[in-house]
Formats: C-alpha cells, structure tokens, sequence
C-alpha cells in the first residue's frame, strides 16, 4: 500500500533523528585532535621527570607541551634529531677511546693485525650499506605515512563540514515543506475544464530526477529554437518595415488620386444637373469619359474607391 503523505514525513524525520544520533555518537568516541595524539608523548615526559623535578628540559619542548600544534611538534623532532646525533657522536667518541686506552694499557697489549682491520672494514662497509638501506626505507615509509595523515586531515574536515551541513539538512527541510505548504494553499483552484492540464502539472512535479533533467533538457530546446525564430524574424523586422513604408507611400498617393478623381466627379456631376441644352450633353460626356478614366485607373492601380 502506498504510505501516506504524513507517515512519510514521520519516517524520514525519525531517520534523520538517527543519523543524527549515530554522528553523535561517532564523533564522541573518535575524536580526533592534535592534543589526544600528543597525549601519550606528553605524559610519559611527564613521568620521566616527575622523580627529579630539577632536571633541565629544553624551551622547545616546554612550548609544545604547552600548546601542542603541527608546527611545534615538527620543531620538536627537529630538536631531538639534533640532539640525538650530537649524543651519538659523543657516545661514539667516548666508546672509541674507552677501547683504545683499554687495549694498551692491557696485559698483554691488543695488537690488531691489517687482515682483521682490512676484515672489520668490510664489515663496517656491509653493516653501513645495510644501515642506509634501512634508511631509505624508513624515509619512504615516514613520507608516505605523512602523505596519508594530510590525507586524512583533509578528509577529515571535509567530513565535519558535510556533517554541519547535515546537521541544518532537517531545519531546511522542516522550512521548505512549510514553504510548499504555503505555496499550495496560495495557489487557486483550476476549473473543471483544466484538470487535464492540473494532472499533468502534478505529474511533472512528482516525476523523478532523471525524468525531470530530461523535461528540462526538452524544455530548453524548445526555448532555444524560440529564441533562433524571434532572432530571424528580428533581423527581416527592418525590412519589412521599409516595404511598409513605401507601400503606405504609394498608398498615400493613390488615396490623393482617388480624392481628386471623386470630386471632379462630383463637379461634373452638379454641373450637369444645372446645365440646359447642348452644354448639358457635353458635360454629360466630360462625365463618361472621367468616370472611363477613374475605372482605368482603379483598374490599373489596384485601389478601391
């Protein structure tokens, strides 16, 4: 059975409700910020240092402690690379002359022939070729891990974008079935005679998307072949209004002609009634031959008198 106008809208607004509902709940228990992500780094700082409160930090670290951004914590890694190649220097340098005043001043006294230093060179070669191997590797992995997190954030504030604007969708909903609503109590009622024209309004309303873009693509044809139509006839316009205005000329003229035919007519025609004897046939005959002549010219000219 098809579902009522009202139960339609209870559906559609009590799944709105949920959707709404589940984005809570989803942003609640994941969200995701530079402050949580620094968190276990920050505490275990915090709890290195808690026994001995007088050890010495640096001021970089301090600041991203504070207020831990992007940009602070790539300062921050930069410092503790720093820091941490200038320790292994020192570790490697320390460790090297532990060995060397060890072997002489040992009993008896380490001698390194130039097989077993020919021998650990190849060795060092192997170990730092592998080393850098694993450090290529490590700095593919590490770029392509800050390449997905970019990703990532930027996916991530196009989703709370999209879900602030889902947030407003049932508002705007709720205002525009109002707005409809509205609209279909303004509109006046048809005659009977137009229910035809009614239902297919109503159909083309109710018609899905696809239908409609297609009503729309036919529509604009239509308008456009209009607007080609109303274009040509614009252009003969000026044309047709020189020919208008050269007809109305020669119009202009015979109406003249015709205006003066007539009332010689007239005349002639008064004179004879007034006339006796032989004048009255002459004028008689002055009358024919101007009465032959008119019929000519009517007759030529194509204008009626």
């Amino acid at each position: 059975m098809p579902r009522t106008p009202a139960k339609g809208k209870a559906t559609e607004a009590q799944r709105a409700t949920k959707v709404l509902k589940a984005l809570d709940d989803l942003q609640s228990g994941h969200e995701m910020t530079i402050i949580r992500v620094s968190e276990p780094i920050s505490s275990a700082l915090q709890n290195a240092d808690a026994p001995n409160n007088n050890a010495r930090t640096s001021d970089v670290s301090n600041a991203s402690l504070d207020a831990p951004t992007p940009a602070s914590l790539e300062a921050d890694l930069a410092h503790y690379k720093e820091l941490f190649a200038k320790l292994r220097f020192s570790y490697v340098e320390q460790v090297t002359k532990e060995k060397f005043i060890r072997a002489i001043v040992g009993d008896p006294p380490l001698i390194v022939t130039p097989q077993e230093n020919a021998d650990l060179e190849a060795s060092n070669f192997e170990a730092k070729a592998a080393l850098k191997a694993l450090k290529t590797e490590v700095a593919r992995m590490v770029a392509e891990l800050e390449t997905r997190a970019r990703d990532l954030a930027a996916r991530w504030d196009r989703i709370q974008l999209e879900t602030a604007t889902l947030r407003e969708l049932p508002a705007k909903m709720a205002q525009l079935e109002a707005a409809i609503a509205g609209l279909k109590k303004k509109q006046p009622g048809m005659g009977l005679g137009e229910d035809g024209e009614q239902q297919q309004q109503q159909q083309e309303l109710n018609m899905p998307l696809a239908k409609t873009a297609a009503l729309v693509d036919s529509r604009q044809m239509q308008l456009r072949e209009l607007d080609r139509q109303l274009e040509q006839l614009s252009s003969q316009a000026p044309r047709k209004k020189k020919e208008v205005e050269r007809l109305q000329a020669e119009l202009g003229q015979l109406e003249a002609r015709r205006v003066h035919s007539t009332t010689a007519a007239r005349e002639a025609k008064r004179r004879r009634e007034d006339a006796q004897g032989g004048v009255q046939d002459d004028l008689e005959a002055k009358g024919r031959w101007f009465r032959a002549t008119e019929q000519v010219l009517v007759d030529v000219l194509d204008a009626k008198v």
